[in-house]
């Protein structure tokens, strides 16, 4: 088997039909994975340009950046690679952290246990101090701020803060992941106290229904479930309550602001620093749409849908505001009623624009030179008081003051071609 992994990196370049993707590794079995890249290709570009009704001669690279999709391979080998880091065969994105792994299903709470985890939903300070039967209560709250990650505890004896801890988390993590932590604080704190009645306050709705939820794996969820669990068993008694955040709550508030502190202000080793698989699945996306964006600005194919949009990244968000009909993408694609394209194909004698004999009529030439439609070019540009040319086309579609008017001048010009060419 390694001789054939040997073999087939080495010879890679030789690979016409076949992309080597990688190797996944099961165990002490190595599967070599590799991606028929002519057949992903041909599928995806159909699908591609019946999306967005472009002609059947629009090449992968223009119909995959008009629709907003990511070529199959790249799909492919995100999965796979995710796959290894999940297993644990690879560290890429890792690098020398820690995976954040589900419970095992085996080690998870059984369901009849979950009982004793339900909790009260408050919605004011009224409801707080109705049901402040209990001999401490623990506020809780998790923040996220440039990009840095903080959760904090605040601890109440009657009407009085007698202690408080700030939490720092790595920079990776979630804010879902700092408001479980923080009730994992909570709940430690509960084990360790003397006292037996305690209330613990989250404004995370979604931490507290992952404690209830037979479906959550999540390692936070189990620690906390055991904790409780235990505290139970010892005679204490735990209440769990969702609290409206930002409704004058005093150690709600206070819980807030060191959670924003712990975020920005804590230089200690974080507390928590497991890298949960969102970080992975966005790191791996960000590869993947790096080299998307290098394949498609380096092809040799949609040459003129790269005049609009030189790069597949910043067009995504501008194309999902476009409607796409078949005459723009036409524009768009250069692939459509011109004669420059009809005659490729034989579906007209001449490449000539009505222009000049030497000119190909092409939807560039159109648009930004042609003297047929001078005077339209001039009434837009007296308009907008922007030029249009071939270096500030890309300009005018991502400016979105002029991006309306721009792709009506484009199609008010196409569709005239168009016209001309199907009676000739």
């Amino acid at each position: 088997m390694n001789k054939l992994l040997n073999l087939a990196q080495s010879n890679l370049l030789e690979m016409d039909k076949l992309h080597y993707a990688g190797v996944l590794s099961f165990g002490h079995k190595k599967l070599l994975v590799f991606e028929i890249l002519d057949t992903t290709d041909r599928v995806q570009r159909g699908f591609a340009q019946k999306i967005v009704r472009a002609y059947r001669t629009v090449s992968l690279n223009a119909a995959v950046a008009l629709a907003g999709l990511l070529p199959l391979d790249l799909r492919v080998q995100e999965a796979a690679l995710l796959y290894e880091v999940k297993k644990g065969h690879s560290q890429r994105v890792l690098r020398d952290r820690d995976l954040e792994r589900p419970t095992k299903y085996e080690e998870a709470e059984h369901p009849a246990h979950l009982e004793g985890l339900q909790f009260d939903c408050l919605t004011d300070g009224d409801e707080v101090a109705q049901r402040a039967t209990v001999d401490v209560r623990i506020y809780t709250d998790g923040s996220k701020i440039d990009g840095r990650v903080g959760a904090a505890l605040s601890i109440w004896d009657g009407a009085a803060e007698t202690s408080c801890r700030k939490l720092k988390l790595g920079n990776f993590c979630t804010v879902y992941q700092a408001e479980l932590y923080a009730l994992y604080e909570a709940v430690k704190f509960v084990v360790r106290s003397p006292s037996r009645r305690f209330g613990i306050y989250s404004d995370s709705r979604s931490a507290l229904e992952s404690l209830r939820s037979i479906d959550s794996l999540h390692p936070l969820v189990g620690e906390i479930r055991r904790m409780v669990k235990g505290c139970v068993e010892a005679g204490k008694e735990v209440r769990l309550n969702w609290i409206k955040a930002h409704v004058g709550v005093e150690g709600n508030e206070r819980a807030d602001q060191l959670a924003k502190q712990a975020a920005v202000g804590v230089k200690t080793k974080p507390h928590y620093d497991k890298v949960p698989v969102s970080f992975v699945k966005r790191q791996l996306r960000l590869d993947s749409l790096d080299e998307w964006n290098r394949r498609y600005k380096e092809g040799v194919t949609a040459s003129t849908t790269r005049v609009f949009f030189p790069d597949a990244i910043s067009a995504y968000p501008v194309l999902r505001k476009l409607e796409l009909d078949p005459v723009l993408v036409q524009v768009l694609t250069g692939h459509g009623g011109f004669a420059e394209y009809l005659h490729r194909f034989k579906c007209k004698t001449s490449p000539s624009c009505i222009c000049d004999p030497a000119r190909g009529e092409s939807v560039l030439h159109a648009i930004v030179e042609c003297p047929v439609f001078g005077r339209k070019r001039v009434e837009f540009e007296t308009a907008t008081k922007e030029k249009i040319s071939l270096e500030n086309i890309k300009n005018l579609i991502r400016n979105k003051e002029s991006r309306t008017k721009f792709i009506e001048y484009c199609k008010e010009i196409a569709n005239k071609i168009i016209e001309r060419n199907k009676t000739k």
